[in-house]
């Protein structure tokens, strides 16, 4: 196998070959998306066409970002130009043993014993750094840097050797110890993705919605055409007399904080003794393509808060709204509090964004020529793909969420092991595009919330002052969705009783972090002081070991009110009777 050909030479029937041709036609779709993701920045950049492992046209690199011409500091790419002719030098010098450093895609022993995948391993990761120098050194305001960054740093992650079969030494090992097995697999795996539509993260044929994820036992107990409403069954003798209601993002499936039952947010919530609610997303098809930022804060979380008082009884429900779920969640308590209402006792939000300052790196992509794309986009209705919106995700983390699995699934022919989180992110939902569009521009773009009456939703001013209840604000360190900035920024909209605390890793892992699992860290600061800026309420922080669970259930166990006997069937009554068994079919429909 060492030529990696058959008997019939390199004509159609060459494995090697037919892999190389697939998997690069595979990359170049991958490029496209990148692509089509890129042009939808506001500057509208074109393809890259710059040979991989050289020098790019930097001038056309880096205007590709941001539209005009960028400026460069000349006394800094002096500087640059120098230090890099030094280290290229330095690196020719070495030659056959010149070696990649620093970097784990390069890290295996197959990349040092292979003097030519080695040597260009190293030139890339040199061309890599004189980029994102240039890229840090270009003049403009933050967010013009910014653009440029990212658009350098997706053409780096893309143009990596590691993601080519004819430069990846792991993989041309693997292929020759396994006689081209590997090669074999790794193109039944590229058209078992093409066959899907994404790349697999994991070997999803492991998980089954309601089987082995979405098992905490309940009962769907109301449904309209935008979500169903879950009770769940109570795991104590006695619950809390104010029942508690979850509203996770719809931009995800909500079976996020019920994969396992070892890492189920919501199980936690039941065994704290909470009558648990959970609003269940119904995944948009056409019939939605015309719905609303309002339809879904009246009809749907405003909807599931009533339900939840009717079943219960309950004057008062506590709440938690998780991303884009808190921003529902705040939005409908702001609506609420503008019509005199107060159903809502006390909300948590986790990861949420009502000021919108700080979006982190999903700020390239916004200004008013994207905005009104998507409003010319969806002006007659239509839907946002949940592939499009899970490729933006991705890229965000090309690395670890696109490249990674490229050169696992493809080049060296490995199936991804099991791993319910990455399951639940392949999950993809659609978004009504006026809905999506609604967003951007009110808040994304002109972040409204934080200037009082200056946006209506559902024919009510908002205005967050009015909005007094107790509130508990989490956000996570290494967030790159919602920055801890962003998460933070909440403080400072609500005037009530307020908690914020800080945890370890990112939207998801930070979120996701069981009590039992005595992993990580969370940060708690002074009672009732919150500064402005989150980097000094950081600055007087302490840092506490494990989740930050065992904190929230402390804080939202006094506002529960009294224990009084769990209830022995779900709904109530003929009102609301149990229509099937959670996690409900909603869940289970794809984008």
């Amino acid at each position: 196998m060492a030529s990696g050909k058959t008997a019939g030479g390199s004509g159609p029937t060459d494995p090697w070959q037919q892999a190389t041709q697939h998997i690069q036609a595979f990359q170049q779709n991958l490029m496209g998306q990148w692509t089509q993701m890129a042009q939808a920045m506001p500057s509208g950049p074109s393809p890259f066409t710059a040979s991989p492992f050289g020098m790019p046209g930097i001038d056309q690199l880096f205007s590709q970002a941001t539209g005009p011409a960028v400026k460069i500091d000349p006394a800094k790419l002096i500087e640059i130009q120098k230090s890099y002719l030094q280290d290229a030098v330095a690196l020719w010098n070495q030659g056959a043993t010149a070696r990649p450093q620093g970097d784990r895609r390069f890290a295996g022993d197959a990349w040092a014993s292979n003097p030519v995948a080695g040597f260009t391993a190293a030139v890339y990761l040199l061309n890599a750094r004189t980029l994102m120098a240039m890229a840090d050194a270009v003049e403009g305001d933050d967010k013009t840097r910014t653009r440029v960054r990212f658009a350098v740093q997706q053409w780096i992650d893309a143009s990596a050797p590691s993601n080519f079969l004819a430069f990846n030494a792991e993989a041309q090992k693997k292929a020759i110890e396994t006689q081209g097995e590997s090669i074999a697999k790794g193109v039944a795996n590229l058209l078992h993705d093409m066959k899907q539509g994404h790349v697999s993260m994991t070997d999803e044929s492991v998980f089954e919605v309601g089987r082995n994820v979405a098992t905490t036992e309940g009962a769907v107990v109301f449904e309209n055409e935008l979500f169903q409403l879950i009770e769940y069954k109570p795991l104590t003798p006695k619950v809390y007399e104010r029942p508690f209601l979850l509203v996770p993002p719809c931009i995800n499936k909500f079976y996020i904080l019920d994969l396992q039952p070892e890492n189920s947010f919501i199980r936690y919530c039941v065994e704290q003794g909470h009558r648990t609610f959970v609003v269940s997303w119904r995944n948009p098809d056409e019939s939605l393509a015309n719905k609303t930022w309002d339809h879904y804060i009246e009809d749907a979380v405003i909807r599931a808060i009533g339900v939840t008082q009717d079943i219960t009884g309950a004057e008062q429900i506590n709440a938690l709204g998780f991303c884009v779920g808190g921003t529902m969640l705040g939005t409908a308590l702001a609506v609420l509090a503008g019509r005199g209402e107060e159903p809502v006792h006390s909300a948590t939000f986790l990861t949420t964004l009502l000021d919108f300052r700080d979006t982190g790196i999903l700020d390239v992509f916004i200004d008013e020529n994207f905005v009104k794309f998507r409003e010319m986009q969806f002006a007659e209705g239509g839907l946002m793909p949940g592939r499009d919106l899970a490729t933006t995700f991705s890229f965000l983390r090309p690395n670890d969420l696109v490249w990674n699995y490229v050169v696992g699934n493809y080049l060296k022919g490995e199936t991804p092991p099991p791993f319910d989180l990455l399951y639940w992110n392949s999950d993809s939902t659609n978004l009504p595009g006026p809905y999506y569009a609604w967003y951007l521009r009110n808040l994304y773009l002109e972040n409204r919330y934080t200037r009082p009456g200056s946006t209506t939703v559902c024919g009510q001013a908002i205005d967050f002052r009015q909005v007094k209840l107790p509130v508990y604000i989490y956000g996570s360190r290494e967030d790159h969705i919602v920055p801890i900035g962003g998460a933070y920024a909440s403080t400072q909209l609500f005037p009530g009783k307020k908690r914020f605390v800080m945890g370890a890793s990112g939207h998801i892992a930070g979120v996701i972090n069981p009590a039992s699992k005595g992993k990580r860290s969370h940060w708690t600061g002074p009672a009732n002081r919150f500064p402005e800026k989150a980097e000094d309420w950081i600055a007087g922080a302490t840092e506490h070991p494990g989740s930050w669970w065992t904190d929230w259930a402390a804080w939202l166990k006094p506002l529960a009110g009294k224990q009084i006997a769990a209830p022995k069937a779900y709904g109530r009554g003929k009102t609301y009777t149990a229509i099937e068994p959670a996690p409900g079919r909603y869940v289970k429909a794809k984008a």
